[in-house]
């Protein structure tokens, strides 16, 4: 496996993300998850694991899509636990991603919901 530059910071992952899937690398992608990460993708289904997000990554790759940088929301941290968030550019939604500090100091993906929709009926979520 190619040596890939680590996320030192949190935020560092959504950059590092982009420039990956811009490249056509998923195994680059996949990288930046734990080995036992979960990510709610495609929509309605979670792919668990850093193989599983590998071979879905190549797949959604292989058709070529551009991503633009997204401007990170202020990151909480908790110790070795962050929420990351982002605001997807076509104004929809919502993006959010819990990361963990690795041994190392770098940070790795724990879950990701790359995708939050209002409810279907249009009411905020309780708390909200």
């Amino acid at each position: 496996m190619p040596e890939y530059e680590k996320a030192m910071r949190p935020e560092d992952i959504t950059r590092l993300f982009v420039e990956r899937s811009n490249a056509g690398d998923a195994a680059g992608v996949a990288a930046l998850y734990e080995e036992e990460a979960v990510l709610a993708y495609p929509p309605g289904e979670l792919t668990v694991g850093r193989e599983a997000i590998r071979a879905l990554w190549e797949k959604v790759l292989a058709g070529g899509p551009r991503f633009e940088p997204e401007q990170p929301l202020p990151t909480l941290v908790s110790g070795d636990i962050a929420l990351t968030s982002t605001p997807p550019k076509d104004g929809t939604g919502a993006r959010a991603q819990v990361v963990r500090r690795q041994p190392d100091g770098s940070w790795l993906r724990l879950l990701d919901q790359p995708e939050f929709a209002r409810p279907a009926d249009g009411r905020e979520a309780a708390g909200s």
